[in-house]
């Protein structure tokens, strides 16, 4: 007689086993409509599942983010059922969720295209219509390595063979389409309400570059149309947004193939990059930090003793000079390690924030690259604190109080929080990982923000905090972090005097804000379509004259408020001034001053913002008095 506890703590007896649906149907039709699987003490199982022991159990439905996992989940043996009806010589691979929606990867020669979406859309939604149940089955690795061989899937049997002998692997089919996976799905194809095919793109098999290039379709899916809707909504205010289009319409930066995922920096673009490194100079200084800087170049020897180069030596641009391999620097903690050890240190020195705007080179593979957001050059507003063991947390949470006062300054106001625990690739040893775990956790649970733990995707030397800002269309994007060390300053020899006069390991915590400024560029570009606030606009201010009159006028004004501090623009061509006015608007600058022959006179200026409102006439001092209020 399984005993049932559902998550108010209610409890349900059957004299029999039962299945997830089953107790659904016990608690209302309704429920049991909406059911798309199960969790039992945790673990998420199909509806089918038989219960026949006391269980902790959720019903879990499109409503739960686990739902919606498994909705897009299913979504992707959707689309293979349709591609493999329309197209039978496509093989399947694998077909994964991802954020926001799934895709799954076919071997198929001649290739998809956009054109292609429509008929397989149609199959899709056939599928839908026919209402087929979904069922698990289970064979050893044997049998399913000879199941998908004799069907001509020879990448799922190759799948397969990876897989330890003896092992018992779940299937799931829907009508004549059987697909390999742990699930679990939803119990009915018609629980696929809202699906939408968005791009195609190349893959190579397994991730290799010398293996066949797949074809890999993405897809979205979601619990109802609105959400849909609202989605592919949010996808086309993200392509009008895009950063590298509005890099290109502002005149801010450029890519091209001579120097992959680097970035050159026009005037307007700079400008932005040195208001935002010299405002992060002026928080992290008044925060107690000092400034260094390091190397770009360091011998392959600190590299294997900080770990890196076992971990990233792919990664790595490796360069060679008098016999020794060296390599342009990834990332900057050794150097600050270095920094650290000369001289003796004592236990007053700490904690010691060390910040450095380190540029770092990473080997990313050409088909990663993506604008500012994804690059092989970039710059780190990076820093290190070395502190002992009982610092840890309050200099933790000193970080987060900067980071969020940081954010905020920059336009944003959610902030969410994901808490990284140890990989299986590490070093250090457990207890280390336990105490550096808890101590990370303690923060974030004190620190307020909406968090959540993903297992495994912590540093190789220790766990760590990622912050991610949700911008103006909730597009969630990660760029703070701050990750505990305890094993890299015992590596290369850190020490300092405790207060017993003993020698001592310091503990290292790893932080950065913007995370890298290239990329947090991009994230701003976005986020603000590339109509900056005042104090981020590469122009601030652009002045035009009517006519030739009021051109010394026009000289006038812009040599005072550059005077002032303000980056000024004039405009003296003899054009119409509506054509000036459009031009500028189109170059979002922040305030424009039309000056003519009653602003000469009375010595005004009268100004217009981007948005097109008329704040009229002024003189010089108040509007001087407006720009510093608003920044």
């Amino acid at each position: 007689m399984p005993v049932i506890t559902l998550p108010d703590g209610s409890q349900k007896t059957f004299s029999e086993p039962v299945t997830v649906l089953q107790v659904a149907e016990s608690i209302g039709a309704g429920l049991a409509a909406a059911a798309l699987a199960g969790q039992i003490d945790e673990q998420p199982v199909d509806t089918s599942f038989v219960i026949d022991h006391d269980v902790s159990l959720k019903i879990i439905t499109a409503k739960d983010d686990a739902g919606l996992e498994i909705i897009r989940h299913s979504c992707a043996h959707l689309l293979a059922q349709a591609v493999k009806r329309l197209y039978p010589s496509a093989q399947v691979t694998i077909g994964p969720v991802i954020e926001d929606g799934f895709y799954y990867d076919f071997s198929y020669p001649p290739g998809f295209s956009l054109d292609d979406f429509a008929a397989i859309e149609a199959e899709m939604e056939k599928i839908v219509q026919q209402a087929l149940p979904v069922s698990r089955s289970t064979l050893t690795r044997d049998e399913a390595i000879d199941f998908f061989t004799q069907k001509g899937e020879l990448y799922k049997a190759e799948i397969i063979r990876d897989i330890p002998a003896g092992e018992i692997l779940s299937l799931y089919s829907q009508g004549e389409f059987i697909d390999l996976c742990r699930g679990p799905h939803v119990p009915n194809t018609r629980n696929l309400k809202a699906f939408k095919l968005t791009k195609v793109a190349g893959a190579y098999w397994r991730g290799d570059a010398k293996n066949e290039m797949l074809q890999r379709i993405y897809g979205t899916a979601w619990a109802d149309k609105k959400q849909l809707d609202a989605y592919l909504n949010r996808l086309e205010e993200a392509l009008k947004r895009d950063h590298r289009k509005i890099g290109q319409q502002l005149d801010l930066f450029h890519l091209q193939k001579e120097a992959p995922g680097m970035v050159f920096w026009h005037p307007k673009g700079w400008t932005i990059y040195q208001v935002i490194e010299q405002y992060i100079r002026k928080m992290i200084q008044s925060d107690g930090y000092q400034e260094i800087k390091t190397p770009m170049i360091l011998d392959r020897s600190l590299w294997e003793k900080s770990g890196h180069w076992q971990k990233f030596h792919g990664e790595m641009f490796i360069t060679e000079s008098e016999g020794h391999d060296f390599a342009i620097k990834p990332m900057n903690c050794p150097g600050h390690v270095q920094v650290f050890n000369q001289g003796l240190k004592s236990y007053r020195d700490l904690p010691l924030r060390l910040a450095e705007f380190g540029s770092c080179h990473r080997n990313e593979l050409s088909g990663a690259l993506h604008g500012l957001m994804r690059v092989r050059h970039f710059v780190q507003d990076d820093a290190h604190i070395f502190c002992t063991e009982e610092q840890v947390e309050s200099e933790a949470q000193r970080f987060i109080v900067l980071l969020l006062k940081v954010y905020k300054h920059f336009g944003f106001h959610d902030v969410s929080v994901r808490l990284s625990t140890r990989p299986p690739e590490r070093v250090g040893s457990d207890e280390l990982w336990d105490k550096a775990e808890h101590a990370l956790q303690s923060v974030v649970e004190k620190s307020g923000l909406d968090w959540k733990i993903e297992p495994g995707d912590g540093a190789f030397y220790g766990p760590k905090i990622s912050f991610y800002l949700h911008d103006c269309i909730n597009r969630v994007w990660q760029c703070g972090t701050l990750q505990l060390d305890f094993s890299m300053p015992e590596r290369l020899g850190a020490t300092y005097i405790a207060i017993d006069g003993s020698k001592q390991v310091p503990v290292m915590l790893h932080r950065a804000i913007t995370g890298s400024l290239e990329r947090f560029i991009g994230v701003l570009i976005e986020h603000y379509a590339g109509s900056f606030p005042l104090w981020l606009s590469p122009i601030q201010v652009s002045v035009l004259n009517l006519s030739l009159e009021q051109e010394d006028y026009v000289k006038e004004i812009t040599k005072s408020l550059q005077e002032h501090g303000f980056r000024v623009t004039s405009d003296l061509r003899n054009e119409k001034i509506g054509f000036k006015i459009r031009e500028h608007t189109m170059q979002r600058v922040p305030y424009m001053l039309v000056l003519g022959k009653k602003e000469l006179n009375d010595h005004t200026v009268a100004v217009r913002k981007r948005d097109g409102e008329d704040l009229g006439a002024m003189t010089l001092e108040e509007f001087i008095k407006h720009l510093q209020l608003e920044i």
